[in-house]
């Protein structure tokens, strides 16, 4: 750009002007300004190009997950590039659900803090536009002197006594003709768009906390109710077999491994109940209440409805979808623009200032004409020697860059990772659901046919427990592989954003 139309020179230009004239050059140095915006230095920030791929694993996913006839056992669809609804956690069909997370999202001190600090960015980015615009002070100040002629050298000449009323407008600005304070203010915006993307993952954490915590809750209570049954059965074989052994048909023996195996089963229901409760405090916390203030809400596993169609964003969307690379695509705009910072302060500052007011003797002739004070000016500072510190400053800037740079990579990589797994895993729960169903249908088959057996005579106590012990086992593993896939499809809307571009500005959080 050619700096002839910088305010500098044409501060020069106007050296015989009138005082008001200079004045008004002053404030007009933000017009100056503006046309001195192409004098910016340093880098101008591009957002990072997407990984070039067209898929999240390394082979192809099936179109769609094995089926089971059982609670959460629907087939599911992976739906490439459909839209994820903004409450993705509705797709459960739970009210009472739904209602949970849209508490949490507004009463979680997290939120909260999240919300402040967004507030806090934001005010912080208005008020750096003041470095752009002039700074305009207004003075009055009024005194009483008595000076001495000592003071000018003649110790004869006669004291005076007198009133001295000031009163005037002034006016600084620095002209920003390399861009250090718009680079400065565009660091700080870039702070601002951090602290929105850190509310968004805000929500989006929160949100799939709730809803793994009442699916664990849900699996929890299914695991109780069958420890539960699994007791009171084994309860009854311990009196059949107390009954077998009055009339001769077992012997102590039978009896103290049906209470061993009792004790074993009661064993399971204490650690059950700890982590339900434990479950049920979570959720109250998550709703910013005390642990003793629970949720009158609860959960069990056939209130949840398994989505079947899982919409999937296209991978050359992930990076502009997940809060946590968008935050650290901020970090790295702001490590841009403190290079302009750094490289602006090696750089000429040129300060334009200007004042206007009135002098007097007396308090009514302050706004005279002949009481009229007036000054303007214009200052340049060239930083010379300062030790190499602005040099090194400067470098440390882009060595700032290149680890923001280098940070914001392993983010990216570390999202595409979690998509990967997630589907993978979502395939791989319906394939272990599929084959718990079969192992507990055919468990609860073997021990009726042993239960059967025994009774009659046909086959031994030791044959009978091990079917009890193998059903009881499979009866768990079962219920835990429903509530795989019921977190796991939350994992996946987390993994790839939750959606929350696609919230309407009217239901915005």
């Amino acid at each position: 750009m050619n700096r002839k139309h910088c305010s500098i020179n044409r501060l020069s230009e106007h050296r015989t002007t009138t005082g008001n004239a200079r004045l008004g050059l002053v404030l007009g140095a933000p017009i100056i300004t503006i046309l001195c915006v192409a004098c910016a230095v340093g880098p101008n920030f591009s957002r990072p190009v997407s990984p070039k791929t067209d898929h999240y694993t390394a082979e192809p996913l099936p179109a769609r997950t094995a089926a089971t006839d059982t609670v959460g056992g629907a087939a599911q669809v992976f739906a490439l590039g459909e839209q994820i609804p903004s409450a993705w956690w509705t797709l459960y069909r739970c009210a009472a659900l739904n209602a949970l997370v849209e508490q949490t999202l507004k009463a979680n001190p997290t939120v909260q803090s999240a919300q402040a600090a967004l507030r806090q960015a934001h005010e912080n980015v208005l008020a750096a536009w003041g470095v752009l615009a002039p700074a305009v002070n207004a003075a009055a100040n009024g005194e009483r002197q008595r000076i001495s002629g000592a003071e000018f050298g003649d110790p004869n000449a006669p004291s005076s006594t007198f009133n001295l009323y000031n009163a005037s407008v002034s006016v600084s600005y620095g002209l920003d003709i390399f861009g250090g304070a718009r680079r400065e203010l565009e660091a700080l915006y870039a702070q601002s768009d951090y602290q929105r993307y850190v509310l968004e993952a805000t929500y989006l954490t929160l949100a799939s906390n709730v809803v793994t915590t009442a699916i664990a809750e849900a699996s929890l209570r299914a695991q109780i109710v069958a420890a539960e049954e699994l007791v009171a059965e084994s309860g009854q074989h311990l009196e059949v077999i107390k009954t077998q052994q009055r009339l001769g048909g077992a012997s102590g023996a039978d009896v103290l491994a049906q209470q061993a195996e009792l004790a074993q089963d009661r064993a399971l229901l204490p650690g059950l109940r700890d982590q339900l409760d434990r479950q049920r405090t979570l959720l109250a916390t998550l709703l910013g209440r005390l642990p003793s203030d629970q949720p009158e809400a609860t959960f069990q596993l056939t209130d949840l409805q398994l989505p079947e169609s899982l919409p999937v964003s296209l991978p050359s969307q992930l990076v502009t979808q997940r809060p946590d690379v968008r935050q650290q695509e901020e970090l790295l705009h702001q490590a841009s623009a403190q290079i302009g910072v750094a490289t602006a302060n090696m750089l000429p500052q040129i300060t334009l200032s200007g004042s206007f007011g009135g002098a007097s003797t007396a308090s009514g002739e302050l706004f005279n004409a002949a009481s009229r004070t007036w000054s303007v000016g214009a200052g340049i500072t060239q930083p010379l020697f300062h030790g190499g510190q602005l040099l090194h400053q400067r470098r440390a800037s882009v060595a700032a860059y290149d680890q923001a740079f280098a940070q914001y990579r392993e983010t990216v990589l570390t999202a595409f990772r979690n998509v990967a797994d997630t589907l993978r895993a979502l395939t791989a729960d319906a394939d272990t659901l599929n084959a718990q169903n079969e192992a507990e249908q055919t468990a609860v088959a073997s021990l009726a046919l042993a239960q059967r057996q025994y009774t009659l005579g046909a086959t031994s106590f030791l044959t009978l427990l091990n079917a009890q012990h193998a059903e009881r086992q499979a009866r768990i593993l079962l219920i835990q592989s429903q509530a795989a896939r019921y977190a796991d499809t939350a994992a996946l809307f987390q993994a790839l954003g939750g959606g929350w571009w696609n919230r309407d500005a009217g239901t915005a959080k």
